[in-house]
């Protein structure tokens, strides 16, 4: 992946090169979903969305691809330091790389897993990387938002609480995912009532373009296939996604049909 170990370049995602026309170059973090490495990294997954993952989605349908994911799943269990700290110095990489090119850079961890990033701590003192100040070496930082302040990060969870019981970093933008799970829509609600965004996938591009402007749990329905930034939606939308590749033949209520 061009000296990228753990990240993958924007260009070569077409979800995450759509953003390089708003000016934005996403570098995506890709690891294997649910409990594939033997690590479970999506913890709120319901079966609709276990289903429907896009891990299997464009490259990730190649074997290699595959035990990649794995290897770097089970690294980050398995040696927590080391992995934090390479990721580290390829976001350092990946902004230097982007501001070449004349892009502002964005993050998304969380590409194919749900992983509390916000509450992942990073070693200080990691050779490459330049932190915002220097000093108390011995002190881990808290997480990789506050190493890289002037970098975008921006997930997708099931984890409602993560938006509506904490805090997070003001350069972390997180959207609500809507699933079938027994609850998910009483959450959805109550994430639109802090602020925050929902993701809802509907079946098909035309039922999106119908619903587009309308409202849905209270709030104004938006595209969210134009572009994967979602930290560029206007607070309280329910960002619509129309199904692709395995959702398409969704019949648990993940998918929605209205």
């Amino acid at each position: 992946m061009a000296g990228y170990r753990l990240l993958t370049r924007a260009e070569q995602n077409p979800k995450t090169a759509k953003g390089m026309r708003e000016g934005y170059m996403t570098f995506p973090l890709h690891l294997a979903p649910a409990d594939l490495s033997g690590f479970e990294v999506c913890a709120m997954r319901s079966v609709g969305c276990t289903k429907a993952c896009l891990n299997t989605a464009g490259r990730g349908r190649f074997d290699a691809v595959q035990a990649a994911r794995v290897r770097r799943t089970r690294w980050f269990f398995e040696d927590r330091v080391g992995f934090m700290s390479t990721l580290a110095r390829e976001i350092t990489k990946a902004r230097g790389y982007a501001a070449r090119k004349g892009y502002k850079l964005a993050i998304r961890l969380n590409a194919t897993s749900d992983i509390a990033w916000h509450r992942v701590t990073v070693a200080n003192g990691i050779p490459g990387v330049a932190y915002p100040y220097a000093g108390c070496d011995d002190i881990p930082w808290p997480n990789l938002m506050n190493v890289f302040p002037d970098v975008q990060f921006y997930d997708y969870t099931k984890v409602a609480k993560r938006l509506t019981k904490e805090i997070l970093p003001a350069n972390y933008h997180v959207t609500f995912s809507l699933s079938e799970a027994p609850g998910s829509e009483r959450e959805a609600c109550e994430v639109l009532a802090h602020g925050h965004n929902v993701a809802v996938v509907f079946r098909n591009r035309a039922l999106v373009e119908r619903l587009l402007g309308t409202r849905y749990f209270g709030a104004v329905v938006i595209d969210g296939d134009q572009t994967d930034l979602r930290f560029l939606d206007p607070a309280n939308s329910v960002v619509a996604l129309y199904a692709k590749g395995k959702a398409k033949a969704d019949t648990s209520g993940f998918v929605r049909d209205c």
